[in-house]
């Protein structure tokens, strides 16, 4: 396969992109004011964003928009303004998130190109098998993939491969935390993330920081990983400042060109990072030593003579851009000046001919001299033709007016809009209708908190690794009986079809999916597929994807409203999270291994914050949930849950007798003792 290499830059502002362009980007990306998964970040108004395109569009670099933040249905409209908006400038790429909003844009615009946002959790081939069927013809790879794990699934597709190799690390899994929502509102999945993991969560003694991780850095990892076919390299930094960004374009960009400097890491160090950096995911090696915060040492190292010393990376114009004159000095003709670059030709005419020389007639080897002072332009000369009649002469002046100006116009010819076609479509799905009566879903985290009464239940999900007596101990009582696929599956995919295949022999043939890697394997081995919360199904268009993949039932978002939720359209049964401590993170890296090994924490360990709250970490043996402090609970508030045919119990570490008590509690229509939380379904996220 051949592939040319991306280096793909983050923009947060006009003056990132002079960095990220001059510095060797190849692309960049960058948002909107609104839907993305930064908007935090200064961002680009639409006027900025014409800019912008024009100005990278002139020296052969690509624009993705980043649009990778979950829409509401009263938001639709106004995210579908935005890509008719993108199509009219002419960006290369849109980088989504929410299924309902890439599948209209497919629609839309189908000759603009989707790459899906590693928002959207894929970690395994049947994954991104199945990303290449939604219309997307690029992936980004979640940051917890190890080498041998991108090499698995590189060999696993053709489709392109874009990976993070420098910058900020999430504790969760992307697409899976729920925390800064559920803590104070502010929607990682919509934006505005308010980065609670920096703050002290301990495992131990008080004051630890055990959800904070260092900086990535892969980049002297760049040549073996172009070796192995990897697409793009991204740099995280939309809300960094255009210093960081120039020095790490250049540092890739070096990197790949084979001369990475042994003080590369000091300086992209001390302009930022978290105690250095990590490559704990990438070599397979997580632990303690991936852990570190932005310590006073790391903000001191930015001194002002660094600061400097990277503004100067970016301060003047690179030649990046190949041109080829032609020059035609004739006897009797005005002198002109073709430049061609980029498929376009531009051509200038002199204002004088070239008169007879009195002395020493023009060379062709001056002219070209001339011609080639490019300077404070995007352009280089490839090539240089001279057509020159014998006695001839003319001005440096005037040569180098033609120059400039044939310049000036190629630049503008290349940056000129080349608007991509939009098709206004019609969004509206139609209402969906619930059963008058909700049906209860449960979602068992151990086989032995099976329920005695299992009266209004309809669907039971068990974990992966149930036992036999369990599954018979169910059988023929009036259920649907399934298998909760695992959330993670990072270089699991193998070993998980072959349990799904055990299970399927003991009669189960549902499957809860929370994610799209686990609908697409659960849909390979004949499973009928039911929509986990996972799935981040925030509008009535997402959830009509999933219907059309065959998905039977769906939880929708645990980040909508109720208000929200009656409005969700459709013909799919729809449910809610109705109870239980809603995970908030998923992790590849157990913070409780910092301070105790698996010996002593058997599954029973906690995080505590600053405040004293303490978060339950449940281990699910290759990965960890960090579950919220307290329960939803909704029991009492039945009547005021509209559009709903089931309600999702999320059961982790309660026993069977409290699993029957909050059943019956809800058959009842009761309140509960204790601290408990209406999740989000009142107060909603920003």
């Amino acid at each position: 396969m051949n592939r040319k290499t991306e280096i793909l830059a983050p923009a947060g502002s006009f003056e990132c992109v002079l960095g990220a362009v001059r510095c060797g980007a190849d692309a960049v990306y960058l948002g909107t004011k609104d839907f993305n998964a930064r908007r935090n970040a200064e961002n680009f108004d639409f006027d900025e964003l014409k800019k912008t395109v024009e100005y990278c569009r002139a020296r052969g670099v690509k624009v993705h928009i980043t649009l990778n933040a979950l829409v509401s249905d009263e938001e639709f409209g106004a995210a579908l303004l935005v890509i008719k908006h993108v199509c009219a400038l002419g960006a290369d790429v849109l980088i989504l998130q929410d299924l309902g909003l890439a599948r209209f844009a497919g629609e839309c615009a189908p000759a603009l190109e989707r790459h899906a946002s590693t928002q959207m959790s894929v970690q395994t081939a049947a994954g991104l098998r199945l990303l290449q069927k939604l219309g997307f013809s690029r992936a980004v790879l979640p940051r917890e993939l190890s080498k041998d794990e991108i090499a698995s699934l590189r060999a696993s597709t053709d489709m392109e491969l874009e990976m993070f190799v420098h910058g900020a690390q999430c504790m969760s899994v992307s697409g899976q935390c729920y925390m800064s929502a559920m803590l104070g509102s502010r929607s990682g999945n919509r934006g505005l993330c308010a980065q609670p993991c920096r703050l002290p969560f301990s495992a131990g003694e008080p004051g630890r920081h055990d959800l904070s991780l260092k900086d990535l850095s892969l980049i002297d990892e760049l040549p073996a990983l172009s070796a192995l076919g990897i697409d793009s390299f991204k740099i995280e930094g939309r809300m960094k400042r255009p210093e960081y960004v120039a020095a790490a374009v250049t540092s890739a960009r070096q990197a790949l060109e084979g001369d990475f400097h042994s003080d590369t890491e000091e300086k992209l160090k001390a302009v930022f990072s978290r105690s250095g950096f990590t490559k704990g995911y990438f070599e397979n090696s997580r632990g303690p030593q991936m852990f570190g915060t932005r310590r006073k040492e790391d903000v001191t190292a930015a001194s002002s003579k660094i600061l400097s010393t990277l503004k100067n990376l970016y301060s003047k114009e690179k030649p990046r851009v190949p041109v080829r004159f032609f020059l035609s000095v004739i006897r009797g003709e005005k002198i002109s000046l073709s430049a061609k670059a980029g498929g376009k030709t531009v051509f200038i005419s002199g204002e004088t001919e070239p008169e007879k020389a009195q002395n020493k007639p023009i060379s062709k080897e001056l002219l070209s001299q001339w011609l080639s002072k490019c300077g404070a332009t995007p352009f280089f000369p490839e090539k240089i033709e001279i057509e020159l009649d014998e006695g001839l002469t003319v001005s440096a002046g005037e040569v180098n007016r033609l120059r400039r100006a044939a310049l000036e116009k190629l630049e503008a010819e290349l940056g000129a809009v080349k608007s991509v076609d939009f098709t206004d479509k019609n969004a509206a799905v139609p209402p969906h209708t619930a059963k008058e009566e909700k049906k209860f879903c449960i979602v068992l985290s151990n086989a032995a908190q099976i329920p005695e009464n299992l009266s209004n239940v309809e669907n039971l999900f068990f974990p992966l690794n149930v036992e036999e007596k369990y599954v018979e101990s169910v059988k023929n009582k009036g259920i649907s009986i399934g298998i909760d696929i695992p959330r993670a599956l990072f270089g699991v995919e193998n070993k998980v079809r072959s349990q799904l295949e055990r299970v399927k022999k003991l009669g189960i043939t549902n499957a809860l999916c929370s994610t799209l890697d686990a609908v697409a394997l659960a849909k390979d081995c004949g499973f009928t597929v039911h929509g986990g919360f996972g799935l981040n199904i925030f509008n009535s268009r997402s959830k009509v994807v999933l219907e059309e993949l065959g998905v039977k039932s769906i939880t929708l978002s645990p980040e909508l409203t109720l208000a929200q939720i009656e409005k969700i359209g459709g013909t799919a049964p729809q449910g809610i999270v109705a109870y239980g401590r809603l995970p908030l993170m998923l992790v590849r890296n157990c913070p409780v291994k910092n301070v105790k090994a698996c010996a002593e924490c058997k599954g029973k360990s906690f995080l505590t914050d600053r405040m004293g709250i303490r978060f339950p970490v449940l281990c699910r043996g290759y990965f960890q949930e960090i579950l919220n402090s307290k329960v939803i609970y909704l029991g009492d508030r039945l009547d005021e849950i509209k559009n709903v045919d089931f309600l999702t119990f999320l059961f982790t570490r309660e026993k069977r007798e409290t699993v029957d008590a909050v059943l019956n509690a809800y058959r009842k229509g009761r309140g509960v003792k204790g601290e408990f939380t209406r999740g989000l379904y009142y107060r909603g996220v920003e």
